[in-house]
């Protein structure tokens, strides 16, 4: 058995249909008809864009499909010269957004009976909260279910180019909370341009007035299980 065939029964398992793959992978729908190895440029993408599976697996057969229980933590936003304390020990509450009007009622209340779990991770700089991801706008750095830990910060405070969560609302009753690079607009000094990581995302400028929370990413964390 190849590792065209192996994706095969990788896909079965999922139950994700052929088409879907290769629509989703933009490789030829013919792709998976090949019995034979597949080329190590195909197999990173597959590996890339399927974590939990097995890269032993795929190659060579050998080992489980997907890979053991693990965690990966990434520390994020690290390029400023300002340098963050870190500290050796803390309980980062994990908090339940849909239980909340939105992130500033959140960041105003954090009240215990939302938080969903505590979060203890050593090394990291502080941080005020975490919540799960959801949607494909920071695709790969960031995939839905995966948990970001961010610190609550003013606007004033913003540094251009970096990652941050945050409300942005539409009208007096709508809005929305996203993850986005934040950058400076063409527009002036009155916008700000929200920038995704995923290319099929298009930047959109926002009036500052439209924000009605900010905190700044400092790690996520993807957790990769055995299905």
């Amino acid at each position: 058995m190849g590792s065209t065939e192996r994706t095969k029964q990788y896909l079965d398992y999922k139950g994700i249909t052929k088409y879907k793959f290769c629509n989703d992978l933009g490789f030829s729908n013919k792709f998976l008809d090949n019995s034979s190895n597949m080329g190590t440029d195909k197999a990173c993408k597959i590996l890339h864009y399927f974590p939990e599976l097995n890269s032993e697996w795929l190659l060579t057969g050998n080992g489980p499909m997907l890979k053991e229980n693990t965690t990966d933590v990434v520390v994020m936003n690290t390029n400023r010269k300002t340098i963050d304390s870190i500290h050796l020990n803390q309980e980062i509450p994990l908090y339940d957004l849909e239980a909340v009007a939105g992130l500033k009622e959140l960041f105003k209340s954090g009240k215990p009976q939302r938080v969903l779990d505590t979060i203890k991770i050593p090394n990291l700089p502080k941080c005020d909260g975490a919540i799960s991801v959801t949607g494909d706008s920071m695709y790969p750095l960031l995939k839905s279910g995966d948990i970001i830990l961010y610190k609550e910060t003013e606007f004033e405070n913003i540094f251009f180019g970096e990652m941050y969560l945050l409300s942005v609302k539409l009208n007096d009753w709508e809005e929305y909370i996203t993850v986005k690079y934040v950058q400076k607009s063409d527009q002036g000094q009155e916008f700000v341009r929200l920038v995704s990581q995923n290319s099929h995302h298009q930047p959109k400028d926002i009036h500052i007035s439209q924000i009605s929370a900010l905190a700044l990413i400092k790690a996520s964390i993807r957790i990769n299980t055995m299905m």
